[in-house]
């Protein structure tokens, strides 16, 4: 039975270390570029502190994923990693074998801390190449080349049971022909799992500006949507179908970690501008720690925490997120869940218009999931299913 058949939701450990070595021009999550070495000692204390304080709320559980997310963790010593890893099987069970990935950049340098990761117990590694051309990845602000980045992956295919590695695609200029040629080339080193992220232009980065400024342009939502659908063909021909709108793997090989967020199952959030989602006293919270990693630091040393925004969620916003999540998946949404969650089921009328729109489509009388058509407006059909 592979993975994404064993639809458990799931309880993950999401720990992010916020430092990169340089700040990519699209990207809008929490990192920081330090020119001063980090105190990676004071880090994995804190690590190990705000976790102690999560096993208060959670209370016991069974780990069913561990990600090492940021910022640049292949930036960690291998033995920052080994003493988080320890503090995460100190607090809940963790079973054997599970999957713990770790997002590394494709650095000759960081590359050859693989085999310490390893050691620390990281079986999975999600490398950052986002572009297999030397123009694009200057482009796009990467500090590796493509000998570099093809380097990384085979060194991560020799070390790590497991690897998956990120492209972006619909860039400027890129043409179909050419976006086919680069993703073959991909699929050719690709052990199990590829991301193909389309650019998306995100406020506060610095394409933001010049995108603004007319400095570059990206394609327009039509070749947008024909770059979408060959990257769908062209990956199910070659054994890696999608089982999620940007998230393609052969079978058994779909990251567990990211199943958690989209079959909306419960996760811990430790570190700077971490999120998580978990059950306390028989209700959803959410919470969000401080962003700049100094003064979650502080926090954390002043107080076992460095949560500093959340919210226990009602029933209506469950049912909402859990549309949202969960019909991003290939494998759609059980509709019993959705009733608990909501209290009703979704609505007949509304059903009857997505689907004959061709939107939606029912999988038996007990699971729901959005068309190929569906994914590419999925925001709207939820909307429209949540009303």
């Amino acid at each position: 039975m592979t993975m994404l058949l064993d639809r458990s939701p799931g309880f993950g450990v999401y720990i992010h270390w916020p430092f990169c070595a340089a700040k990519c021009p699209y990207c809008d999550f929490n990192s920081h570029v330090r020119h001063q070495p980090v105190d990676q000692e004071r880090f994995a204390h804190a690590f190990e502190t705000e976790l102690a304080t999560m096993r208060d709320r959670t209370g016991p559980r069974e780990v069913t994923s561990i990600f090492l997310g940021g910022g640049t963790p292949s930036l960690m010593k291998p033995e920052t990693v080994a003493a988080v890893l320890d503090a995460v099987a100190k607090n809940w069970t963790v079973p054997a074998g599970i999957e713990v990935t770790l997002e590394a950049n494709p650095s000759s340098v960081e590359a050859e801390r693989f085999r310490g990761y390893r050691a620390a117990g990281v079986n999975r590694v999600s490398l950052g190449v986002q572009a297999l051309n030397d123009k694009d990845l200057r482009f796009l602000g990467r500090l590796h080349n493509v000998d570099e980045a093809l380097h990384a992956i085979g060194l991560a295919r020799d070390i790590f049971p497991r690897l998956s590695f990120d492209l972006i695609y619909a860039r400027p200029g890129q043409t179909p022909e050419a976006w086919q040629a680069e993703l073959e080339q991909a699929i050719g080193h690709a052990a199990d799992h590829l991301s193909l992220y389309q650019l998306t232009i995100e406020e506060g980065t610095p394409f933001h500006a010049l995108h603004a400024a007319r400095k570059f342009a990206i394609p327009d939502n039509d070749l947008a949507a024909d770059l979408y659908a060959l990257t769908q063909e062209i990956t199910a021909a070659h054994g890696l179908p999608a089982y999620e709108i940007s998230n393609h793997a052969r079978s058994g090989a779909e990251s567990r970690h990211n199943l958690t967020y989209w079959r909306y199952g419960e996760y811990v959030g430790v570190g700077p501008g971490a999120h998580g989602r978990f059950v306390e006293n028989g209700r959803r919270v959410v919470t969000i720690a401080e962003k700049m990693p100094e003064t979650w630091a502080n926090l954390v040393e002043a107080k076992g925490h460095g949560v500093t925004g959340g919210e226990t969620l009602t029933r209506s916003e469950e049912a909402d997120e859990f549309l949202l999540m969960g019909l991003r998946l290939a494998e759609g949404i059980d509709l019993s869940r959705y009733e608990a969650f909501s209290g009703r089921g979704l609505s007949t009328a509304r059903l009857s218009v997505l689907q004959g729109e061709g939107l939606v489509a029912p999988i038996g009388n007990a699971r729901l999931r959005a068309t190929p058509a569906g994914m590419i407006v999925l925001d709207a059909v939820v909307a429209d299913l949540a009303r």
